[in-house]
């Protein structure tokens, strides 16, 4: 068998393994999932009369905030669900089961692999649960055409993609999975300093470039734009920027991290 082929295999084995702790335990990525739909939630019903004043001015208007919240509410989501990967590695890790794959004739990264293609199955999956309750409560996307529909979704995939590998690395350098939960916040907390709630231009100004050039702000405004026909600008290319580079790190930190590890 090619090495291709072993690396083929031994990932599907392994992704298949994280896919059945999920659907065994699912309570982990429901928690995780619950704190977007509860901001969703939160923001439309009851502070967005108030929240929709300060989007483009004139009266309260709550379809209008909907609009503006669903595709920062998505980034979150992606966010939150890869928290649930740092905790499933540094579980991995702390109680002896990748010893014991050391010790057996499988590709090597499948292990972290596996993890990672199951997580940005499951960030999807979330991503849709909570795209779903904001149609529901009122969000429409009419003037999208498929093609942007489907450059969202590969923009919602490439970033998912990304987080997961930055949680991998964070699972990886994690003693225990509460250091591992708590290394992986910045990913929760970092949607709330964006514009995923409120517009830019409502911030103090010191704190604007701060918001606009950390990685979810050019993600939700490329997003936004794709949905509801708002202008992208330079954001596209930013938000391609940070999810390539933030992939490449984490896949190499990860790497690094797992291959120079034995005793955990």
């Amino acid at each position: 068998m090619s090495s291709l082929s072993l690396a083929v295999r031994d990932t599907s084995t392994m992704l298949r393994r994280n896919l059945l702790h999920a659907r065994r335990y699912p309570s982990l990525t429901l928690n995780l999932l619950l704190t977007p739909i509860m901001l969703l939630l939160l923001f439309v019903y009851i502070f967005g009369d108030t929240m929709s004043m300060g989007i483009a001015g004139g009266g309260p208007d709550r379809a209008k905030y909907i609009a503006y919240i669903v595709p920062g509410l998505l980034l979150m989501t992606v966010g939150s669900t890869v928290v649930g990967t740092a905790i499933s590695v540094s579980n991995d890790m702390t109680e002896g089961i990748i010893a014991r794959f050391r010790t057996m004739a499988i590709h090597r990264g499948s292990v972290i692999v596996g993890h990672v293609i199951g997580s940005v199955l499951q960030s999807i999956l979330s991503v849709v649960v909570v795209g779903a309750i904001g149609v529901a409560i009122g969000f429409r996307s009419t003037d999208a055409t498929v093609l942007e529909w489907f450059a969202a979704f590969g923009l919602l995939v490439l970033f998912s993609l990304s987080l997961t590998w930055i949680a991998v690395g964070m699972g990886l350098i994690s003693p225990n999975v509460e250091a591992a939960s708590n290394n992986a916040m910045p990913l929760v907390l970092l949607p709330l300093l964006s514009s995923a709630f409120v517009p830019l231009h409502s911030m103090p100004g010191w704190f604007q470039p701060i918001a606009q050039y950390q990685p979810f702000t050019p993600a939700i405004e490329t997003l936004r734009g794709l949905l509801l026909g708002t202008e992208i600008g330079d954001n596209a290319w930013l938000a391609i920027a940070w999810a390539v580079g933030l992939t490449v790190l984490g896949y190499f930190w990860s790497k690094a991290r797992f291959n120079r590890d034995p005793q955990r």
